[in-house]
């Protein structure tokens, strides 16, 4: 539970704060480069949805993640290994990396993709807020656009690379804290390789999953 409000609970703010303005952002460009009367006002919330569920609440939420929650990881246990709180636990018998990281993984697999329901609400709300509020569409042709021809699998797809991406996140950092060598200088080192690794592999990772589930 620790982990959850750690890791989980902790991150809404700025997940949600990212979401709205990126929901924002997407409504306006879409409608200033469809600006051509030969498309029809609903592609502007259509573009949003799809633009939101397939792409930015799953991989840039994870992307912001491994720099939130992945630095976090790294420093915490690559503090411990170098104040050596780590060998105590060794002494005592106690399995080090099962004690310190599953939990880590366990809350952030199970909190992680609500992140992702929560960003896609917002986000597609932030997009609502920006277009109608700017007159750039009209409430009836967004709320349109978002159902237009919507696949509910697009949802699952996003959940999927979600948990492919937590792992990712909590594991590469994990590492990178538990087998730090030196001292606080080599701490900082884990925490911003961490977070490098984790976005490299969380791109690449996006690019096999999006081609394994949606070809």
């Amino acid at each position: 539970m620790r982990e959850f409000i750690f890791l989980g609970l902790n991150s809404i703010g700025i997940i949600a704060i990212i979401s709205f303005f990126m929901g924002a952002v997407i409504t306006l460009q879409t409608a200033y480069n469809t600006e051509n009367p030969i498309y029809p006002k609903y592609l502007i919330g259509l573009g949003c949805r799809d633009s939101i569920i397939l792409e930015f609440s799953s991989t840039v939420s994870a992307l912001i993640l491994a720099g939130k929650v992945g630095s976090n990881i790294a420093s915490e246990i690559g503090t411990m290994r170098v104040t050596e709180q780590i060998d105590a636990l060794e002494i005592m018998g106690v399995n080090s990396a099962s004690y310190l990281i599953l939990p880590k993984l366990v809350a952030t697999l199970i909190f992680n993709p609500f992140l992702t329901l929560m960003s896609i609400i917002i986000g597609i709300f932030g997009g609502w807020t920006a277009g109608t509020f700017l007159g750039v569409i009209t409430s009836e042709d967004f709320i349109y656009g978002i159902q237009y021809a919507f696949i509910p699998f697009y949802i699952t797809y996003s959940l999927i690379k979600m948990v492919f991406f937590a792992f990712i996140i909590t594991s590469v950092s994990a590492f990178q804290g538990y087998y730090v060598d030196g001292g606080s200088l080599e701490v900082g080192r884990a925490s911003t390789k961490a977070v490098v690794f984790s976005s490299v592999l969380i791109l690449l990772f996006n690019v096999i999953l999006t081609q394994l589930l949606l070809s």
